[in-house]
């Protein structure tokens, strides 16, 4: 099958999840189903019909409004499409077709999901941390970040996880015992077992020098333009889901992926 057609019907297909992934991050942390009712403007509460809920093209042909009221859609409607999308053609041209990138992909959409829900409520849903460490056990057999037999590969996954988890745990309190106050949220620690069962434990240790490097850079972006104080809590989630697509994208061994394009 042609390269080009693949990685372009992926994109597309990216772009269709994304605006799933919208209906995630705004259902989700309102405890609503996700499957019903049918999207609608949360302002004045019509329905969104098939036309005006196309990726990216909706909003621009709207202008950004609600046809029915006119209120403002927000901007994060076409970023996390437009991210998703972006994001799915990287990971299908890194890996090809193989388990391993639905996988990955799978991974992919739980962080863009939990990143922006903790970027407005600084929330980290279980559900997506508790799911990766599952989706990282049920698929080690196929992780190309691990070696050995299966039972090997799988020992690798626990491992990773268990220092997601106990690791990041450890830092959490000893921050805390140091600051006197929390230093890491209880939804990061579960976040990083996830991330553990999927990239192992020298993954872990990667992510957070990724995250903490990163969220240092936000901080101080924050403190200079925004007038924050250097005590203010910030959502850690985004930086950690980061620094973990890092590890996903560059850091494993293509080369004993089953299934190549």
């Amino acid at each position: 099958m042609d390269n080009s057609f693949i990685l372009l019907f992926a994109t597309v297909l990216g772009l269709l999840f994304g605006s799933f992934l919208n209906v995630c991050i705004y259902r989700i942390p309102r405890e609503k189903s996700i499957v019903w009712p049918p999207s609608s403007c949360p302002n004045c509460g019509a329905r969104i019909n098939w036309y005006d809920n196309i990726p990216v093209l909706s909003f621009l042909a709207l202008r950004g409004k609600c046809r029915n009221c006119k209120s403002p859609i927000s901007i994060q409607y076409p970023i996390v499409e437009l991210l998703t999308g972006a994001l799915t053609l990287l990971f299908v041209w890194r890996y090809g077709l193989s388990v391993w990138t639905f996988v990955v992909l799978a991974a992919v959409y739980a962080l863009i999901i939990l990143s922006v829900i903790d970027l407005d409520i600084m929330i980290i849903p279980d559900r997506f941390s508790l799911g990766m460490i599952v989706l990282g056990l049920a698929f080690a057999w196929c992780n190309p970040n691990f070696s050995g037999a299966w039972w090997q590969k799988e020992l690798a996954s626990l491992l990773g996880a268990g220092v997601g988890l106990f690791g990041v745990l450890a830092i959490a309190l000893l921050g805390t015992w140091l600051f006197k106050k929390e230093a890491m949220g209880g939804g990061d620690v579960k976040l990083m077992g996830g991330i553990g069962a999927l990239i192992g434990w020298e993954g872990v240790i990667t992510t957070i020098v990724f995250a903490s490097f990163l969220g240092l850079v936000y901080a101080v972006f924050l403190m200079i333009f925004k007038g924050k104080k250097g005590g203010d809590a910030i959502p850690f989630g985004p930086f950690l889901s980061l620094g973990a697509l890092i590890n996903l994208f560059y850091l494993v061994k293509p080369s004993m992926l089953v299934i190549e394009l």
